[in-house]
């Protein structure tokens, strides 16, 4: 059996004319994590990330936290979805914006209730955001990278780092979950959160789901988020 290990980005920029770049708080939770496996001795055969710059961030913090030298190998479906298009689908008005910290929390739940609404819909095949794949094609990214795992790395240790969306999507694929249970899955996966999956050449097994073993330490208070 190998054991996949399925990695979402650091923190990145919430709220941020480019989301796509991880924050500082970012960077240290992924160097953590790498630190914290190179302490346990876990060694890694190989490693995929997706194309987007958090991800191979994240790979670099993880890098350095644990002292490796990998070439990733980059895999574009395992990407995540564009959460703007798939609000804009369905709600097609600019977002408010908060004019105060008291607007805040309101204004980002408001978002999250947008994004889970816009996400069923475009599962259902309903909506199509503009610029996205269907979620046909998108599941069959991460279908792919799955795949590539059981034929070529049996017995091994492999890391996967991407996001909230392909990661659930994998879990979800694997325990045979709703697109509704999916959706509730992606929503609550925290920032650099580890997945583990095992497998042999015919399928995958979930070992554990949206941990967080680096962190797991009073110093760390204050660096768990979610977005």
């Amino acid at each position: 059996m190998g054991t996949l290990y399925l990695v979402r980005h650091g923190q990145a920029s919430f709220g941020a004319n480019d989301y796509d770049q991880l924050s500082e708080l970012g960077h240290r939770q992924s160097v953590q994590l790498g630190r914290h496996w190179a302490e346990r001795g876990l060694v890694f055969d190989a490693v995929i990330t997706g194309t987007l710059r958090r991800h191979q961030q994240t790979w670099t913090g993880i890098a350095e936290g644990a002292g490796l030298d990998f070439q990733p190998l980059a895999w574009p479906g395992l990407n995540e979805y564009d959460s703007e298009a798939v609000i804009r689908a369905i709600h097609p008005h600019p977002l408010e914006k908060a004019r105060s910290a008291q607007e805040a929390p309101e204004l980002y739940r408001h978002h999250f209730r947008l994004l889970r609404d816009g996400l069923a819909q475009w599962m259902a095949g309903t909506v199509s955001p503009r610029g996205m794949p269907s979620y046909t094609e998108f599941v069959a990214g991460i279908t792919g990278a799955l795949d590539h795992v059981r034929a070529t790395h049996h017995g091994q240790n492999v890391l996967l780092v991407s996001s909230g969306g392909p990661i659930s999507t994998a879990v979800g694929r694997v325990l045979g979950l709703s697109p509704e249970a999916t959706i509730e899955l992606n929503l609550r996966i925290r920032n650099s959160a580890v997945t583990e999956f095992q497998f042999n050449p015919k399928r995958h097994t979930l070992l554990s789901y949206n941990t967080l073993p680096h962190l797991n330490s009073k110093e760390f208070d204050g660096w768990i988020t979610y977005a």
